[in-house]
């Protein structure tokens, strides 16, 4: 028996073909259309959820008191505004009350009912399968703003703060010998945003040792992530690059313009493809980004205290700084130095991982370590320790420390959830809700540098 097969005529293959490409085509067309329609869904979805909680803008305004941010009232949105609950005068409570049926109709008449998507739809597709899928575009499209927004660990979810490769320091010899970021005047300028508690730590040491004189100057940029390029933070253009001291040296220096600071990191450091963060110190005189790590730049700053003419300093205060690593003792800077490195794991940092958790599990480690993080602050500073690493002076453990205990009670209690939702340092925390007071009220230099109330709405 012979085995060969015969093969088929090259109209059948054709035709087989055509039927391949068809069905292929017709996969592509539904799963297409699968997509657009889901979209929608989660677009009509997200705005339904999204209004439900938006709060009516109203033409009220208080005064913020200047003597203290502790004040919830003034200073702090309550946590109730955050959310739209029917009261006995709003006109959803008032109309389920009424047996009138003229005034349903009327109130019918003003009501929202969205597209009518799931009226439609619902007759061709089951409505299970709708939400299921508007569910799952919901969920994809949030996780992806999340990890671009904060980088996550793929396997637990738990936020992961990104490291930079800007590691240089003022006064440091290089392995020539040579001093690459010399102690000099008006040399170095620093960029920072009011809300970001990282930079409120740069601009309490400056302001606190009153450094401003020495450096070229001090931009505050602004959070707006519609305009910027990258990132979220912009310049004013009535203020791009202007000086906020008049120190004649840096007068003299120009800059170019930029519009955001992604312009400016692209500018002194071509080819850059990392995060556009704020504190950024910049040595304009070699145009080289010295450091945008926070803890970096608190730490090297106090370097430019020499520079300063003793007329300069301000009033005396009964507060005892200790913010300069050269004049402080080793036993006490290896104890700040040990509590710097809790305090931000399980509070600077924790508050941020129960924000940014992708997951219920690392949501609530990172819950479990603010609430240990706070105990152990609150524990030291009820045994009778004034401030958290010294019982006598203002540290760098308390300047750490106190940009996030500002913002707990307005941003990260409500709105991260850190620690609970019902967690409030003014009620909970007694001690540390003291020494916050204290330093806002007598640490010369942290109170007249901050506007809180822009810091803590800038998150909502």
């Amino acid at each position: 028996m012979s085995s060969s097969k015969s093969m088929p005529s090259s109209s059948s293959s054709l035709s087989s073909s055509r039927r391949i490409v068809s069905v292929i085509n017709s996969n592509i067309i539904a799963v297409a259309v699968v997509t657009i329609v889901g979209l929608m869904l989660t677009s009509v979805y997200a705005v339904t959820v999204v209004d439900a909680f938006v709060v009516p803008s109203t033409t009220t305004t208080t005064s913020t008191s200047t003597t203290t941010t502790t004040s919830t009232s003034s200073t702090y949105p309550s946590r109730q505004s955050l959310f739209r609950w029917p009261t006995k005068s709003s006109p959803s409570f008032s109309s389920s009350l009424s047996n009138k049926v003229g005034d349903n109709n009327d109130n019918n008449n003003n009501i929202d009912t969205g597209f009518n998507l799931l009226g439609v739809a619902s007759k061709v597709v089951p409505q299970g399968n709708i939400v299921k899928t508007a569910n799952f575009f919901l969920k994809f499209i949030w996780l992806r703003f999340m990890t671009e927004l904060a980088p996550q660990d793929k396997t637990t979810g738990d936020y992961k703060r990104p490291s930079y490769g800007f590691d240089n320091v003022i006064d440091r010899p290089s392995s020539d010998g040579d001093i690459e970021f010399p102690i000099e005047s008006g040399r170095y300028h620093i960029y920072v945003g009011n809300p970001c508690p990282w930079c409120h730590r740069v601009r309490l040491l400056v302001n606190i040792l009153g450094l401003e004189s020495t450096l070229d100057g001090t931009t505050v940029s602004i959070d707006n992530s519609e305009k910027a390029s990258r990132g979220g933070w912009i310049f004013d253009d009535n203020n791009n690059n202007k000086d906020n001291n008049d120190n004649s040296q840096s007068q003299s220096q120009q800059k170019p313009s930029f519009q955001d600071l992604r312009e400016l990191y692209d500018y002194l450091s071509p080819g850059y493809t990392g995060r556009c963060t704020a504190p950024l110190l910049v040595d304009w005189k070699t145009k080289r980004i010295v450091s945008n790590e926070s803890k970096d730049i608190v730490r090297m700053l106090p370097a430019l205290l020499s520079l300063k003419k003793t007329e300069e300093d301000k009033e005396a205060s009964t507060v005892n700084i200790a913010l300069d690593p050269t004049l402080i003792s080793t036993e006490l800077q290896t104890l700040i130095d040990e509590r710097n490195e809790w305090v931000y794991d399980l509070v600077n940092n924790g508050v941020y991982r129960c924000g940014f958790s992708t997951t219920q599990s690392a949501y609530d480690v990172a819950s479990q370590d603010v609430l240990k993080g706070l105990k152990r602050i609150e524990d030291i500073l009820s045994s009778g320790s004034k401030y958290v690493s010294s019982n006598t002076e203002f540290t760098e453990s308390d300047l750490m420390l106190l940009p996030t205990m500002l913002r707990y009670d307005a941003v990260y209690g409500p709105l991260f959830n850190a620690g609970g939702t019902h967690i409030r340092i003014e009620c909970d925390y007694p001690h540390i809700f003291k020494w916050m007071k204290h330093c806002w009220n007598d640490v010369p230099g942290v109170k007249e540098y901050i506007d809180l109330t822009d810091a803590c709405e800038s998150y909502y």
